[in-house]
């Protein structure tokens, strides 16, 4: 089993890439270690920001900053935000409202004061590896427009992850 890497690029400050982190988060390493995965996000904002977005989301697996964002020039990822129907993401919990609040919050209240990127950049998702070989990428359309997790862990072998806080119904 080959080694290989499934990158996500995000946006710190957005609260919808947060809830999507967040998500990530709770892909258990063992999982990812079973498959032979690498779990990477890479933000488009200052290296400062990383450790209190991992404490924010509790993301513990890779993450690394391209601030001038040149992987996402690269990789054709887009800027602003295109009017496509993306459906309700699985991974996003807060209404606009609330989650625009928060954001602008933690911008104004942080330690550093910025908007931590282009808040029109949008991202996407890599299946790399191994090697340079590229087998799979979504750009984002628009800020909904993440790949679901599952989708992309099932492309690199790793079981379906619950990721409700709720807990599960067992039917005996």
């Amino acid at each position: 089993n080959s080694p290989c890497c499934c990158v996500g690029f995000q946006h710190f400050l957005c609260y919808i890439c947060k809830e999507y982190v967040e998500d990530l988060a709770k892909v258990p390493e063992r999982l990812l270690q079973e498959a032979n995965v690498t779990l990477i996000v890479i933000g488009q904002s200052s290296y400062h920001h990383i450790e209190p977005f991992c404490k924010l989301t509790g993301y513990s697996h890779e993450i690394y900053v391209d601030p001038e964002r040149e992987i996402y020039k690269r990789l054709g990822m887009k800027r602003g935000e295109e009017i496509a129907s993306s459906g309700q993401s699985p991974h996003v919990k807060s209404n606009l409202l609330s989650g625009s609040l928060r954001s602008l919050w933690r911008a104004v209240t942080g330690p550093l004061f910025d908007f931590q990127g282009d808040p029109a950049q949008q991202g996407g998702t890599l299946i790399v590896g191994p090697g340079n070989n590229i087998h799979f990428m979504h750009r984002d359309r628009n800020r909904l427009d993440h790949k679901p997790i599952n989708s992309v862990l099932q492309l690199v072998g790793v079981p379906h992850v619950n990721f409700t806080s709720r807990p599960s119904v067992i039917h005996v």
